[in-house]
């Protein structure tokens, strides 16, 4: 895949370049800012914010390498793009949903505005819960609790594949909006657009944050399933399209066994 140089690419060579020269893939923060430095690009932090294959840089593409963090300012080179990046799968089903629209709906085309939207006309319980699911025989009409998103830091012990053993800390993750009801939860990760494939870790970080909150002694085993959910809003002159992709992972601890469970599209059709 050929893809355009910018100034993000070019750091990202570079960082590249120095760490096949060291035979080391583990890269700081410091290094980046440096070379953002050399190069002329403004804004450091945004670097190794890679949500979606298509922004790797051509060199990562010819090597077979994408990017994670492994905590305390510290990221790393990893082989197999495909361990990172997941294509979504095709809609299974097409639903008519229709509603009146509340005085904020759609007001603005934020990320977070989607999942409340979503949240508020029940889409995000009916798809995880409803009566045709095949996740759990939960009436609709019943009202799970909603957590709004948030940041948290955290450390991880977890495989790439059966050899390849990562260790994050002290590490910062964002846990998307979550509902709970009788000891599932489902975790919702949001895009605008059509984007299509994702960075895994969006989905896999949330995952094993309440994977191992399973086994705190506040919790203990009162987790029964969690569901991973990817959103995406599709705008267009007559409607909003809202799609979803649930997964889990086979091997809670192998970020590699992700397994694809259904997807659904929603068509907002606005009553009033």
């Amino acid at each position: 895949m050929k893809i355009k140089t910018n100034k993000k690419h070019q750091v990202i060579e570079e960082l590249f370049k120095i760490c096949q020269q060291k035979k080391d893939f583990i890269f700081h923060n410091d290094s980046i800012k440096d070379i953002c430095r050399e190069i002329g690009f403004g804004n450091p932090f945004d670097i190794t914010k890679l949500d979606n294959k298509t922004k790797l840089p051509d060199i990562l593409f010819k090597n077979n390498y994408a990017i994670i963090h492994i905590g305390n300012g510290k990221h790393k080179f990893v082989k197999g793009i495909n361990k990172i990046y997941h294509d979504f799968e095709p809609i299974q089903k097409t639903i008519d949903w229709t509603y009146k629209k509340s005085l904020l709906n759609q007001y603005n085309t934020s990320e977070s505005n989607i999942l409340s939207v979503a949240n508020n006309q029940r889409i995000l319980h009916h798809f995880l819960f409803g009566k045709d699911s095949e996740f759990n025989d939960i009436d609709i009409l019943k009202r799970p609790k909603t957590y709004f998103p948030h940041r948290t830091k955290t450390s991880f012990e977890y495989y790439m594949g059966k050899k390849t053993k990562i260790e994050l800390h002290n590490i910062q993750i964002e846990v998307g909006l979550t509902i709970e009801f009788q000891g599932v939860i489902g975790i919702f990760e949001v895009k605008n657009g059509k984007p299509d494939n994702f960075n895994i870790y969006q989905i896999y970080h949330p995952y094993l944050y309440y994977y191992n909150a399973n086994k705190n002694e506040k919790i203990k085993g009162k987790i029964k399933d969690i569901f991973c959910v990817y959103v995406t809003r599709e705008k267009s002159h007559t409607c909003d399209i809202i799609k979803l992709w649930a997964y889990t992972f086979e091997n809670p601890l192998d970020i590699t066994t992700i397994k694809f469970l259904k997807s659904a599209s929603y068509k907002l059709i606005n009553q009033s």
